[in-house]
């Protein structure tokens, strides 16, 4: 039997394993999740699960498009197909905005439901309401995909499908001699198992208690803020550091958070906080998604990291390519 295994058990591990253990079933290959940490107690668990492009440096733009339009399929099938409530898919308008020079649209504009730029009357209003001085802005309707909920909801179809789990920590790729493939969905982990250009990207943000809202606003600006409802609570943020490993919270960005937030939307004020919260995005030049080969047998790698703030956004999209790869992979060897 071929063994394949997804190191890594956050939002793309899964996406991925998922995917590959669907797919392999039946066909004399098995599907193996080796990680420290599983669901709740992964990254992915902490984070808001907004669908939007976001922190991917360089990462070409047709290959964001590409995987964020297949995770925006996916979570549309599990809408209307009534898994919506068990997957953690929430469906929300969106404004964002900038103090930046005017922006062009960006180019996932045509993926999510009704996008358009907001007319300078828009604009200036939005100003006004939130004391800044934006220069541009858009609207459109997007999914939340929360991950605590996702990620179990994941699981459950991977163990339908054969998948297994290991819960093993990995120093070295290579030391996992027993598989004919490996996809490395390791996060920031990755740089310690040689990827150098791996980085941290530390947010902090803030959850509480406020009911009433129901529409995402994002201050795209260098300094801006945002505010995501969940399902039983309203994450604002937020922090973007580089470089920067700390897993406390900061009483400085906390302030920050809440009176960003607050200015945007005045009856935050009032609203119970329910805990603070801190996570390191991986960060990289640009996301890698690619096949490599090695250690003295050659093992095939398909790695899967670097995708910044956007691990939701692209994660089916990008377990959709790393299918694909696995796939040839499997093939190329069975013909050896």
């Amino acid at each position: 039997m071929k063994k394949i295994y997804v190191i890594g058990a956050g939002i793309n591990g899964m996406s991925a394993a998922v995917q590959l253990a669907e797919h392999f079933q039946n066909k004399n290959v098995q599907v193996t999740v080796m990680a420290d940490k599983l669901t709740p107690f992964t990254l992915s668990d902490l984070v808001a699960g907004l669908w939007s492009p976001y922190l991917m440096g360089n990462t070409d733009p047709d290959k964001i498009i590409q995987w964020s339009k297949g995770t925006h399929k996916f979570f549309h099938e599990l809408w209307i197909n009534g898994l919506a409530g068990e997957s953690g898919v929430t469906m929300s308008p969106v404004i964002g905005l900038s103090v930046e020079d005017p922006r062009s649209c960006p180019s996932w504009k045509d993926i999510p439901f009704g996008f358009r730029e907001l007319t300078a009357d828009e604009v200036e209003k939005y100003s006004n309401e939130h004391g800044r001085n934006y220069l541009s802005g858009y609207q459109f309707v997007s999914f939340c995909c929360q991950p605590k909920k996702m990620l179990p909801y994941l699981t459950k179809r991977f163990l339908k499908a054969g998948g297994k789990f290991e819960q093993r920590k990995i120093v070295n790729l290579e030391d996992v001699t027993e598989a004919d493939l490996i996809i490395n969905c390791t996060g920031l982990g990755g740089k310690f198992l040689g990827d150098d250009q791996l980085h941290p990207i530390r947010g902090q943000v803030t959850r509480v208690k406020a009911p009433w809202m129901n529409g995402v606003i994002i201050d795209n600006s260098d300094d801006g803020n945002y505010i995501i409802p969940n399902d039983d609570s309203v994450v604002l943020g937020g922090t973007h550091q580089v470089d920067d490993y700390n897993l406390n919270v900061s009483l400085p960005d906390h302030d920050f958070i809440n009176a960003g937030c607050q200015r945007m939307v005045k009856s935050l004020v009032n609203a119970e906080m329910v805990i603070n919260g801190v996570g390191l995005r991986p960060g990289r030049n640009s996301v890698r998604l690619e096949t490599e080969y090695r250690g003295s047998g050659k093992t095939p790698i398909i790695h899967n990291v670097g995708h910044g703030g956007s691990g939701v956004t692209l994660s089916w999209g990008c377990g959709t390519e790393v299918l694909e790869r696995a796939i040839d992979v499997m093939n190329t060897t069975a013909k050896l």
